[in-house]
Order: C-alpha cells, then structure tokens, then sequence
C-alpha cells in the first residue's frame, strides 16, 4: 500500500507519522500524517537548534528560533493534524488520544492554543469516461457549515461522537449547489470527506532573541503484520537486520515517517539538529539516513544522529520490527 502524505497550509517542518501496529486482526495499513509547528515563512527569523524525539508513544520537539533583526516579530504560529478520513478500509488506533493531548510550551511555559476545524473533499473529475475523484482535495469548510454542520459535526473522524452517517445525511438534504462538484450519487449515504484539526497561537520573536518552542503528542498508530520484501528499500532493511526477524518467518511491525524536507524554508541552515530513536526491547529498529552525521547507538534501545548547517534534503522512514 502506498503513503499517503497530507500537505500542510504552510512552510514549517510539517511532521508526517505512518503508524502501523501488529496488534489488528488483519494484515492491513493505516497511514495517518501529523503536523509539526509551522508558520509562515520569515526571511528574518532563522531555526537555530532542532532536537527531535520520535518513538511509537511520543514525539518530541524542541525548537529554537532566532530573530536575526532589531524589531519585535509577531507570527501566527500553527500545529496542523492530520487530514483523518470520516471512513477507511483499514484498521486505525484511538485518533482522538493523538489530538486531545497536544501540548506546547513556549520559552518553558505552557499555553493553550486556538483549536480550529477543517474539512476536505475531493471533487469529482471524468478520466477516459468515468467519473472518479481529484488527486489534490478542496478545503469545504464553509460548505459543510452552510448545510448546518458545526465543528463538533465536522470534528466526528476524530471524537467519534458523531455519527459520519449523520453527517453525510446532512450533505445529502442540503441545497448548496457546490456540492455537487464532490456528490455524484445523491441515493447513497457514502460521501468521502476527511477532518482536520489545526491549533494556532499569535507569537512574539523578540528582535535579536532566541524563542523556544516545544510540543508533545501522542502519534497515531495503525496496523500491520508483516512487512514485505518490497518495502525493504523504505527503512534501508540490510541483511543483518532481516537474520533477527522472527524465527517463524513473521515480520510484525510498526513503521513512522516524518517530513524533515519543509525544515529547509528558513532563512539560514539548521545550526543544530538532533534526531534520537528509541525503540522497544523486543524490536528491532531500520530507518534510512541521507544526510552527514552518523548514526550512533547511544543505549541498549536508543539511536542519535547529529548535524550542523543542516538543510535537509530527504523525508525520515523508519520501522520498528518484532524480533
């Protein structure tokens, strides 16, 4: 199954977690992407430091942002989630654990950001005679509120407090035109749409100052149990990986990708970047790494890797594999 990558509204590190778990029943995936802190981009404000945590539990992330000139700058500053899909064919974890534990702090000092609600679709496209749907989706947030739908309606996929169903009811007896660009069947309840939730905050970067930024979360965690052969080039799974899978020929595991490419938008190379993984006792761990540092094992179940005047160049897959 391929990726799916969920394009962010703005220029920052936009964190994209691919989260598979051995515990479903079936041998399907869930991909869900998570947002990193973004904003626009700022010719005057360069990213000094970045310390990034990333395990199956938690991501971490420590920024520090210098304000290279000698006026206060003012940033609206964002945390998008994932665009979550209101119905999927595979298997997904508890989504609503993800983004109800958000948690920033800026300069040591927690905040509570602006929560907002989003919703996608794609519109429908005629290829070769049939009618499909669009690659690239359409923000229809003030479609889904002039059919009467409020945020906790459009918040659904990811509370599971409303019904999808009632939902794409509501769709289906509104008269708003514009719908008809992504409905082509009005006899049948399955309408595909997906939720995003954005948390936004106004922040000050103080003229020839540091500010540092730091969010938690819980990743998202999906389900598969075996990794194939075929995705062997995607975590760079070399020989003396593959002689510690499971004697019985099983390959369980979890997989995470985030998105480090949107870190080169700034005004000046990453001074200071740290990436540490850290794995469970019983798995093995494989990931790629393009850049200069190298990989060192710091503890029994933790990897680091380390650069300066980083400006990177390729996205982080890694897998986390039963033994």
């Amino acid at each position: 199954m391929g990726k799916r990558y969920f394009m962010c509204s703005s220029q920052l590190a936009c964190a994209v977690l691919l989260a598979m778990t051995a515990a479903q029943a079936n041998d399907s995936t869930g991909y869900i992407g998570t947002g990193g802190v973004e904003y626009l981009k700022n010719k005057n404000i360069s990213m000094h430091n970045e310390d990034l945590y990333i395990s199956k539990y938690k991501i971490r992330v420590n920024y520090e942002f210098k304000n290279l000139s000698n006026k206060d700058i003012t940033e609206t500053v964002l945390f998008p989630m994932p665009a979550v899909p209101s119905s999927t064919d595979s298997d997904f974890a508890d989504i609503n654990a993800t983004y109800d534990n958000f948690e920033v702090w800026i300069n040591g000092k927690p905040i509570i950001p602006n929560q907002h609600v989003r919703t996608f679709m794609r519109p429908i496209v005629v290829k070769d005679g049939d009618r499909t749907y669009a690659d690239t989706s359409i923000d229809t947030t003030e479609i889904f509120k002039s059919c009467g739908l409020n945020e906790a309606d459009m918040m659904g996929p990811w509370t599971y407090q409303v019904d999808t169903e009632y939902v794409n009811q509501q769709l289906l007896d509104c008269n708003n035109k514009a719908l008809d660009r992504f409905i082509y069947d009005r006899e049948s309840l399955y309408i595909p749409w997906d939720s995003q939730v954005i948390y936004s905050w106004e922040q000050k970067f103080k003229a020839n100052a540091t500010t540092k930024i730091k969010h938690s979360y819980t990743p998202l965690v999906g389900g598969s149990v075996h990794l194939g052969e075929e995705q062997f080039p995607d975590f760079c799974v070399d020989s003396s990986t593959q002689r510690g899978f499971h004697k019985g020929g099983g390959r369980p595991y979890h997989a995470l990708s985030y998105i480090l490419t949107t870190g080169a938008n700034w005004a000046k190379p990453i001074s200071n970047f740290k990436l540490t993984v850290e794995r469970d006792p019983n798995e093995l761990v494989s990931f790629c790494w393009k850049g200069k540092g190298k990989v060192k094992k710091v503890s029994a179940t933790t990897f680091e890797i380390k650069e300066t005047n980083f400006v990177p160049t390729h996205d982080f897959d890694v897998a986390f594999i039963m033994k």
